[in-house]
């Protein structure tokens, strides 16, 4: 004979003894409600937090003027601009070495009282020296050993007490100078092109000695190869004024001196003795006479210049000083007393925007070697604009069949994976704009791909909810095993899948990293929607009300 079980509290719920384990139906019910209800909350929160940071991020993009954030960048290939290939003249960089090596032996042997007849540059980059008497050539044989042990001697000849030697530098340290040449114009092209206000250009060493330039928007295209391409080798040199240069004959100067062209048509004669060089300059900015609205270039030199510049000034009063930059005289004012701080200026009929180009070449440093264009590619804004077209009418089929079979197979479980494909694509566009990458071509290749991966986890899920539901589970059990049974292979999946595209982005080329960013950017977030947002979207559903079957 069974008792009949007494009522608990007010009789709402009753509890048993099972195997010595009180069950308590009512507590673990509040307890497991309470619990669940828990969990939804902070995971609501997170799906809050992710989706409101994206709309700020992504919104900008199609309405700028909301508030000052960046927008997605468009690739060459979607926006038009120019692509360039450089080639670094690196023999140049090992020549200019030689060159003012001469001249650094020149001013030493001076100084250590050596005498020589001559030294002076070569075409093949060699130092050709000749030195007469004996003591001289022994001195000059202990200078180089201790002064200059990079250079090695050719062609050595010894008569009558006459030296006859060239000089050069080894192989090896040919290689490094050409090798140090073509990094150093990769990284002040870089330094130019971040200063002229280019969105994700693409700067990168391709084969050998050539620079591939990339400039998404840019359609003034000669101000562009103006920039990137221009030496900016600054000299100041002294003016003769003793001579005039109306009728310039190179063969009538003395050979200490030589003839200008300056900004205008003007022709100048200057001494050839540089007295200093822009390698001492620390800043150069734009500024604007108050008086004369006139722009000018303002420089800033370092200790060391500041020291030389007011020497210079300091000696030469009442003359002429020229401001040269790459062979071409921009201004030669008359220094009218000593200048001392380490700032000059180049003034000239220039507007804003050509002291600007100038000021940025000062401050990003001159080239080691010139570069010669070797090809250069304008793509039009109507080709961008017809392959965005074609691209994102690609990303709306692809969208819209992939919706609509979820919908067809999986019902109302499908129409929840859908709309986690829509805030998936939310998330890929606010990740690109939150981390200012390119969209390219090949990355609208990689949002389709993604769209496809985005519902795979999904199919995983819901596949895994089919099979507990025909064994017999509720459809809340069957979600939770489900969900839980399926995470390891979705993670499993799409972590292989982050860590091809990471390989990708990192030694790919440019096209390649356009796919590997968003792809990487739509394998994190198809993994946030399936396992966290669209988990959320069912809690919710079952929380709200008693489900007896699911529709899946």
């Amino acid at each position: 004979m069974r008792s009949t079980p007494k009522p608990l509290g007010n009789g709402a719920c009753r509890g048993r003894f099972y195997r010595g384990f009180l069950a308590n139906p009512c507590s673990v019910l509040e307890r497991k409600g309470a619990s669940q209800l828990k969990d939804i909350s902070w995971k609501l929160v997170l799906v809050g937090v992710v989706v409101l940071a994206a709309i700020i991020c992504i919104l900008p993009t199609f309405k700028p003027t909301l508030w000052p954030y960046k927008k997605i960048n468009l690739g060459l290939d979607l926006q038009g601009g120019m692509e360039m290939r450089l080639k670094v003249e690196s023999q140049k960089a090992v020549k200019n070495k030689i060159d003012q090596l001469a001249d650094e032996i020149k001013s030493e042997l001076r100084d250590k009282k050596i005498r020589y007849k001559k030294i002076e540059s070569t075409a093949d980059a060699k130092i050709s020296v000749i030195i007469d008497g004996a003591k001289d050539i022994q001195d000059f044989e202990s200078y180089l050993k201790d002064e200059n042990s990079d250079l090695v001697e050719s062609n050595r000849l010894v008569s009558d007490n006459v030296l006859t030697v060239q000089l050069g530098f080894s192989q090896e340290n040919v290689n490094d100078i050409e090798s140090k040449a073509v990094e150093q114009d990769l990284e002040t092209i870089r330094n130019r092109i971040d200063q002229f206000g280019v969105s994700e250009p693409i700067i990168q060493r391709t084969k050998g000695e050539t620079i591939l330039v990339q400039l998404p928007g840019v359609k003034d295209t000669e101000r562009a190869m103006e920039l990137v391409g221009k030496t900016a080798m600054l000299e100041f040199k002294l003016v003769d004024d003793t001579k005039t240069a109306s009728q310039p004959n190179p063969s009538s100067l003395p050979p200490n001196e030589e003839y200008l062209d300056g900004i205008g048509g003007r022709r100048y004669v200057v001494y050839k003795k540089t007295l200093l060089t822009g390698e001492y300059l620390t800043d150069a900015e734009v500024k604007i006479n108050s008086s004369t609205n006139e722009v000018y270039v303002s420089m800033d030199f370092d200790k060391k210049g500041a020291r030389i510049f007011d020497e210079i000034t300091g000696a030469h009063v009442g003359e002429r000083l020229a401001v040269v930059l790459d062979g071409k005289i921009q201004t030669a004012p008359n220094i009218k007393e000593r200048i001392s701080g380490g700032r000059a200026s180049i003034t000239g009929d220039y507007t804003m925007e050509e002291a600007h180009d100038l000021a940025i070449v000062l401050r990003s440093g001159q080239l080691w070697a010139p570069l010669t264009l070797e090809d250069q590619q304008i793509v039009g804004a109507s080709l961008g604009a017809d392959s965005i077209r074609m691209g994102l009418l690609s990303v709306y089929i692809g969208g819209i069949l992939v919706i609509a079979f979820m919908a067809l197979y999986y019902k109302l479980s499908g129409l929840v994976a859908d709309f986690a494909l829509v805030v998936n694509i939310l998330l890929i566009a606010a990740g690109m704009a939150a981390l200012q990458a390119t969209l390219t071509l090949p990355g609208i290749a990689g949002v389709i791909l993604t769209i496809g991966m985005a519902v795979d986890a999904n199919v995983l899920i819901f596949e895994r909810i089919r099979e507990e539901l025909e064994v017999g589970k509720t459809p809340r059990a069957a979600l939770d095993a489900g969900y839980e049974r399926a995470t390891l292979t979705i993670l499993d999946a799409n972590v292989t899948t982050l860590i091809a595209a990471l390989v990708l982005f990192q030694f790919g080329t440019t096209t390649i990293k356009g796919f590997a960013v968003t792809l990487s950017l739509g394998v994190v977030s198809s993994v946030f929607t399936a396992l966290v947002l669209t988990k959320v979207v069912f809690d919710l559903y079952f929380a709200k009300r008693k489900v007896k079957q699911l529709s899946i």
